[in-house]
């Protein structure tokens, strides 16, 4: 699967890749994911995700049952706390009608941003998320991800000396809107009570490090005074901002996103006005772990 530059298409024998930014994201074509996956392919779909960090598809019209069989095919699989399909716990849906009611002023319009890698709440934040759209808007909705092992990476010398042995605490609190009762919002902060990450952790399959403090479940860091934490988390969360770091998908309807959490940050552009229906498989992660192993 070696690419040789940027526009080149590799064929393994079992799909095509075609890498779509320099930085990451590749768009796999000749396969259809609602067969079930043989070790070959697993292994290289596999091998394309950790060197890409995300990798699309498009044309992929699977069934819930399928989705769910794609995403267990590479290892246990979450479900989400808030967000749930009663007859299939496994599957996340993001309905932008159903949010926008949930949530006066609209879904994802309430924040100045919402970079983040999903579930950082969670002792054991996701590996990765398969990401299938069922509608789509004609125009706007799209999806942007950001590689933050670059973002750490082009950080200056004296900020990872910073950042390197700190750590940063992590919560639910930006559900608690979407709650429609104290009772609830009780009930989830006391399943998922705050979790302490690193600011810098090391992917468990790659050993690269990672900037992994994200705006949405990233409330401060650990040790130091609050406008010293505000301002260390500002510059950090403006790192994956940087367009150099990013590729942006746009989605129709069986379009996926399959991403490693553990290496990305990623982004729902809020300029859209019709229906958006997209449905999202979540593989469990492991526990972080930062330079000095802790």
């Amino acid at each position: 699967m070696t690419v040789q530059t940027l526009d080149h298409r590799t064929s393994t024998a079992l799909f095509d890749i075609t890498p779509l930014q320099p930085s990451l994201g590749a768009l796999i074509t000749g396969i259809d994911l609602a067969q079930p996956l043989d070790r070959p392919t697993y292994d290289a779909l596999r091998a394309a995700l950790l060197k890409y960090r995300v990798i699309f598809f498009r044309d992929q019209h699977l069934t819930r049952e399928q989705h769910i069989a794609l995403g267990a095919a590479f290892g246990d699989l979450e479900e989400h706390p808030v967000f749930s399909l009663p007859d299939y716990p496994q599957i996340l849906p993001l309905i932008s009608d159903e949010l926008k009611e949930r949530l006066p002023g609209g879904y994802r319009r309430t924040s100045d941003g919402n970079w983040h890698a999903d579930t950082t709440f969670r002792a054991e934040p996701s590996a990765a998320s398969i990401l299938l759209q069922r509608v789509s808007p004609s125009l706007g909705g799209d999806t942007v991800f950001a590689n933050a092992v670059a973002a750490y990476d082009t950080l200056d010398e004296e900020t990872k000396a910073r950042i390197d042995g700190l750590t940063a605490i992590h919560d639910t609190r930006t559900f608690l809107q979407f709650l429609d009762t104290e009772e609830k919002r009780d009930a989830l902060q006391k399943a998922f009570p705050p979790v302490e990450h690193p600011v810098v952790r090391i992917h468990p399959e790659t050993g690269e490090k990672v900037l992994y403090v994200n705006s949405v479940f990233t409330r401060r860091i650990v040790g130091l005074p609050e406008a010293e934490s505000d301002a260390l988390l500002a510059l950090l969360f403006n790192q994956v901002k940087r367009p150099e770091f990013q590729v942006r998908w746009s989605w129709r309807p069986g379009s996926i996103a399959f991403w490693d959490n553990r290496a990305t940050q990623h982004y729902a552009v809020p300029d859209y006005s019709e229906a958006r229906h997209m449905e999202r498989v979540t593989i469990v992660g492991d526990r972080p772990v930062g330079p000095g192993g802790a």
